[in-house]
């Protein structure tokens, strides 16, 4: 009796450390955008590996990196159309010198349906979009190391006797501005607009005089609405669409921006230096390339960057 006994209180301890050891690894062992990372889930991606610190910690960063691409894809939402699928599917059967019966017999010998064969390049095909947002994402270029690099190939192009100027179209702009409000509704203000341009190409007044009187870009308004010369690219893009068809002294239709409703004229063009754009352009491009170049060596890096992970107990 005693003997059962004893075996029984050993059974009912085996049980209780048995579901001890559980609960105790059963734990939060990171953090991933404030997702959990369970002990199980690592314990399953070490398998029947020996567990020691070092491999411990590489299958916490494997199941990371797993989260994170799941993640990444869930975020962007990618859409492979079947089309696309298709077409890649026949694209595998002209890069191997197969035609497409031949790469279904293929399938066929080992072991693997077309749709199934079709589910894991629409999956491959998800992967690299969604490597090249991840990418892109990490992407931060600052203003002052455009200007640095600029100055810099501008100079050894100039010591080299290499430096090329670069021109562009100038435009000078005067323009009225009506911003609408309570009282001064969309159609309201592109009817005013229209009255004070037919005043002036009656001759009741001129652009300048109108602009002083009207316009609410009070800066320009005080000089006629004149903007100087500039390069179209720095105004907002329906204002810019609007000047680059306009011929010189020509009168535009009103039209709206997201400051308000405007008239324009363009007062003159000239060729400007752009030398220095054409230099930051350059720098830009480069040290977009420089930072694109060394995050597509490991996207999981990238998505990394952009992450907040934290370990937990470690």
């Amino acid at each position: 009796m005693k003997l059962v006994k004893s075996l029984f209180a050993v059974a009912i301890a085996t049980i209780s450390l048995t579901q001890t050891t559980h609960a105790f690894e059963e734990r939060v062992v990171a953090l991933v955008n404030d997702t959990p990372v369970m002990q199980s889930q690592v314990q399953r991606m070490l398998g029947k590996k020996k567990v020691t610190e070092a491999s411990h910690r590489a299958a916490v960063d494997q199941v990371i990196d797993d989260m994170l691409v799941q993640q990444a894809m869930k975020e962007a939402n990618v859409k492979i159309s079947p089309a696309a699928v298709n077409q890649a599917v026949e694209n595998v059967a002209i890069q191997n010198g197969i035609t497409y019966g031949q790469l279904l017999d293929a399938l066929d010998y080992q072991g693997i349906t077309l749709e199934q064969f079709k589910r894991n390049i629409a999956q491959q095909m998800a992967m690299e979009q969604v490597r090249h947002i991840s990418i892109g994402k990490t992407i931060q270029v600052a203003p002052q190391q455009v200007q640095a690099l600029a100055n810099e190939l501008m100079a050894k192009d100039k010591a080299a006797g290499k430096l090329k100027t670069v021109v562009g179209k100038e435009h000078r702009v005067s323009h009225i501005l009506l911003k609408t409000n309570p009282i001064l509704n969309d159609a309201q203000a592109k009817a005013k607009l229209n009255s004070l341009i037919a005043d002036i190409n009656s001759g009741k007044t001129t652009f300048e005089e109108a602009a002083k009187a009207n316009s609410m870009d009070y800066a320009s308004g005080a000089d006629g609405g004149d903007l100087g010369f500039n390069f179209l690219e720095i105004y907002d893009p329906a204002f810019a669409k609007v000047a680059s068809k306009m011929k010189t002294n020509q009168i535009s239709a009103p039209f709206k921006s997201q400051f308000g409703w405007h008239t324009l004229k363009v007062t003159d063009i000239r060729e400007g230096d752009r030398t220095e754009d054409a230099y930051h352009q350059r720098a830009y491009q480069q040290l977009v390339n420089k930072q694109a170049e060394e995050a597509s060596k490991d996207w999981i890096k990238a998505l990394r960057k952009t992450a907040n992970i934290q370990y937990v107990g470690q």
